[in-house]
């Protein structure tokens, strides 16, 4: 569409359908076109103008080619929807793939690829094979990306009708464009199918090389990661593949060079000559420093593709670490954050000295955690260079100096690291790390001061007083703080034992084994305890024993994780540092099946009530915290706009909206009584929002539209978050939807109560209305996860006036695991868990709206009837509502 063609989104007209109907069939050609692009502008918007099919196809015939674009990304939108109406349009483009004009010809074979319903497919076939053979390159190289389409919809007719062999010729084609698009579709084949598909010889090796020079940018992509995947059959023919791609690291295109360097990268593991290997070190710098001076969104991306190449070739930057990765005043956190972790990678011996001086300047800026990961640089220099510890500690106790709170934590934290890793070495600085002791408020900080002063108890005079200022606090301290604290104790006492450390020792055991919830500690204390009651030599062996020292962590992949990932240069897996397989999804034609038999053709559904970002390639899964089964994979399909406009990203799927599954939801307005229109609804919470998830089946012998829904006010204010979309329900069919619910908006007044009223109604029957039960749970936030100490200090912050109980004596708990998961899934989060008599006691947390806590106690005997049920919150008033969902879920 033009740029004045906004006008087409603003119409509101409420008889909107029945004018572009009229419009459609006019007998002008510019009001069809014009009504054909408010169809299009409608249907961008959301509106569901499948109603049209029929008058939209009418309009295919015309030599017009913005119209019949338009024309045919209707038909991709709706064709899956309405199956036995898009076979009409088949003869078009059995006849547009025969057009004189090679546009038309690759539109029409383009859009037969992209309308995935079966019925259409085997009429694709024959002009598809026209059009692997077409004169024009432009309509070779479109149907090129199309076989990877029908493939993905039906790979056994690929199979058979030999487009696979097709593709492998287009290989060997004159045209470049024609051999990159082929190598594409080749490789995304390759990807769906457990059987070599696509592998490269010798000969196909020099066709893809003399195509590299003279095809587009994005071609060369493809080109390159397909070499990457090509192992030479000895260094000779290593060292020519590598000179013939190394002109591609000067393109001006940052993907082309990552491919690039990924590819030399893996054919440089089978070059033995050393000479060879420094140059192409050499080479390759310059492309990657020149990628950093790019926007910060492509620094960052190169910068993490530049940690991963560093760990296998630290020669390719070791000497551009001044120019290249020091931090400049105006760069962002995140590329700060990353350039640090390239610096502590480059640094050696030549250049700690700038290194640390850098580290310490980082370590006066004014972003808090900028100034901890500075500092924690130069720890890990300390432990990766031990030339260069001693100037590491120097520069630690310097910043020490300044008395900046965070700063001194942070460096106590490194300061322990480094006794661990070069023991009796450096304890002179303990004094001058005591004097901080006062000024420590975070866990790590104190775990790593008490560490300290229980491992150097002997050299520190008054370590039992030191120790004494932190047993004080000990039940309010964290877990981490309690353990180290606990084990520093022991220490002081097998090192020191007087009366001051005998006394210390009998408080801190007492109060680890009788006045904590948590298991760690408390099993820990008690081991402690026998074997200083038993076998104090024993207690000695164990507890002083010589530690193993510990090794530098600036290299923390795996090596084959990092082979891995170095194979995926320049894709999303280099970014995120981990294998695709563990954030993608691959779709695999199997899946297409089994939805298609699930969820027969021409259902009509609304939007999905579950769905998730899964393009293969690079985008991201975000998996729910613990939920019902989940759907089935999405199938990729189609960029529609790129494939019509002529743009060769058909090969990125998203996902398709699916039929939302789960269990039935009940029947809030019987058909008996709504005419037969059914209803069933229920209220649900999904990604940290509340829906309405309603099920409309129409029962009538009239098609239903225009449907609406009101709320009446209710104790929660629930009140619609947006517009109910539900599409126009044919006669036997049925559409499920999600509707966002707001909170706090619709207040009734009087007392509480759990009731929902809501009035629905459409264009063709009167207003109905029915009541519903809001169950309580679903206010339930993901935040609502507490710490133990934090559940502790609340419950005891609480009047025990608000602690209200109640019991459940016919629910039994049969699996503890399945209870927890249960509840965990509807944001209840398991806390601890302990033994009174012979029954178990179990805590859990939870947070209404507005931050309001839920402290809960269970007590039960797992698999026995009875289960006493106590809560306590700030809101007392909601307990009935509370115990209802206790209820509701532990008898689900």
């Amino acid at each position: 569409m033009s740029r004045n063609d906004s006008k087409y989104f603003s119409t509101t007209k409420k008889g909107e359908i029945p004018e572009l109907k009229e419009e459609l069939n006019s007998q002008y050609k510019d009001k069809r076109k014009d009504a054909v692009k408010k169809v299009i502008a409608a249907m961008t918007v959301g509106k569901d103008v499948s109603s049209l099919f029929t008058d939209v196809v009418n309009c295919m015939q015309t030599e017009n080619l913005e119209l019949k674009k338009l024309v045919y990304l209707y038909l991709i939108n709706y064709a899956k929807s309405q199956p036995d109406l898009a076979i009409l349009a088949v003869n078009t483009f059995v006849k547009d793939s025969q057009d004189p004009n090679p546009l038309i010809r690759a539109l029409a074979v383009r859009t037969m690829g992209c309308i995935r319903v079966d019925k259409i497919t085997e009429y694709l076939c024959d002009p598809l094979q026209r059009c692997l053979k077409d004169d024009d390159p432009y309509v070779r190289k479109t149907a090129a990306i199309c076989v990877a389409k029908l493939y993905d919809i039906n790979a056994e007719l690929v199979e058979d009708r030999g487009f696979l062999d097709s593709l492998k010729d287009l290989i060997s084609d004159n045209n470049p464009m024609v051999v990159a698009n082929a190598v594409a579709a080749l490789a995304e084949i390759q990807e769906h199918s457990s059987r070599p598909i696509f592998e490269i010889t010798s000969h196909t090796l020099s066709k893809l090389l003399t195509a590299l020079n003279e095809c587009t940018e994005w071609g060369q992509v493809f080109i390159l990661d397909a070499l990457s995947r090509y192992k030479a059959a000895d260094a000779r023919e290593a060292e020519n593949i590598v000179e013939r791609v190394t002109p591609r690291l000067q393109h001006a295109n940052c993907a082309v060079v990552l491919s690039a360097v990924k590819m030399i990268l893996q054919q440089m593991e089978l070059i033995t000559s050393t000479d060879v290997v420094r140059n192409l070190c050499k080479k390759m710098a310059p492309p990657l420093v020149t990628l950093l001076s790019a926007e910060p969104e492509i620094q960052y991306v190169a910068l993490r593709n530049i940690n991963l190449i560093v760990q296998r070739r630290p020669t390719i930057l070791a000497h551009e670490i001044k120019v290249v990765f020091f931090c400049k005043y105006n760069d962002p956190i995140y590329v700060k954050m990353e350039k640090l972790e390239i610096m502590i990678k480059l640094a050696s011996d030549r250049n700690i000295d700038q290194v640390l001086l850098e580290f310490k300047e980082y370590a006066t800026e004014v972003d808090v955690d900028f100034v901890r990961k500075a500092v924690r640089a130069i720890g890990r220099c300390a432990i990766k260079l031990e030339r260069a510890a001693e100037r590491c500690i120097s520069v630690l106790l310097e910043l020490i100096k300044i008395k900046v709170n965070y700063v001194v934590q942070e460096a106590i934290i490194v300061i322990k690291d480094i006794f661990r890793r070069y023991p009796n070495t450096y304890e002179s600085i303990i004094a001058t790390l005591c004097e901080s002791l006062d000024t420590l408020d975070e866990p790590e900080a104190k775990a790593s001061m008490i560490w300290i002063i229980g491992e150097y108890a002997e050299r520190i005079d008054n370590a039992d007083e030191l120790l004494e200022s932190f047993l004080e606090s000990f039940p309010e301290e964290p877990a981490q703080v309690q353990l180290q604290l606990l084990t520093a104790t022991v220490k002081l006492f097998l090192k020191k034992p007087t009366e001051g450390p005998q006394q210390m020792i009998q408080v801190v055991l007492n109060n680890a084994t009788m006045e904590t919830d948590n298991p760690d500690l408390r099993d820990r204390a008690y081991i402690y305890w026998r074997l200083l009651s038993t076998d104090p030599e024993a207690a000695k062996d164990v507890v002083l024993a010589e530690k193993p020292v510990i090794t530098d962590d600036s290299n923390q992949l795996d090596s084959s994780l990092l082979d891995e990932l170095l194979v995926n240069i320049a894709t999303l897996s280099s970014v995120y540092h981990k294998p695709p397989d563990a954030f993608v999804t691959r779709a695999h034609t199997s899946a297409q099946k089994a939805e298609d038999e699930e969820y027969p053709e021409g259902s009509e559904t609304a939007y999905s009530e579950s769905s998730s970002a899964n393009p293969a390639n690079g985008a991201v899964s975000t998996p729910a915290s613990v939920a019902p089964p989940s759907p089935p994979p999405a199938v990729p399909v189609p960029d529609l706009l790129g494939d019509l406009m002529g743009m060769d990203n058909s090969l990125v799927p998203t996902d398709e909206p699916a039929t939302p599954s789960g269990p039935p939801l009940p029947i809030l307005l019987p058909a008996s009584t709504g005419q037969g229109l059914q209803i069933s609804a229920q209220l649900t919470r999904r990604d940290g929002q509340v829906f309405y998830s309603m099920l409309f089946e129409n029962n009538t012998q009239v098609p239903l539209d225009g449907f609406m829904i009101q709320f009446n006010k209710n104790t929660f204010g629930l009140a619609a978050g947006g517009p109910l979309q539900v599409p126009q329900l044919q006669p036997g069919t049925s559409a499920r939807t999600l509707l966002p619910m707001v909170m706090f908006q619709n207040m009734s007044q009087g007392p509480a109560n759990s009731l929902l009223q809501v009035a629905v109604k459409n264009n063709q029957q009167p207003v109905w209305y029915f009541n519903d039960k809001i169950p309580f749970h679903v206010f339930f936030t993901e935040d609502g996860k507490m710490e133990r100490s934090a559940f502790l200090e609340t419950w005891r912050s609480l009047p025990d006036s608000n602690e209200v109980s109640k019991d459940f004596p016919a629910i039994v708990i049969g699996s503890v695991d399945a209870t927890l998961e249960r509840l965990a899934a509807s944001n209840v989060f398991f806390i601890a868990k302990r033994k009174n008599a012979n029954q178990d006691v179990f805590y859990f947390s939870a947070k209404m709206p507005r931050g309001i806590p839920l402290l809960i106690e269970l007590t039960t005997v797992v698999g026995s009837p009875g289960v006493k049920s106590a809560i306590k919150t700030p809101s007392p008033e909601m307990s009935a509502f509370l115990f209802e969902a206790i209820e509701t879920l532990l008898k689900s």
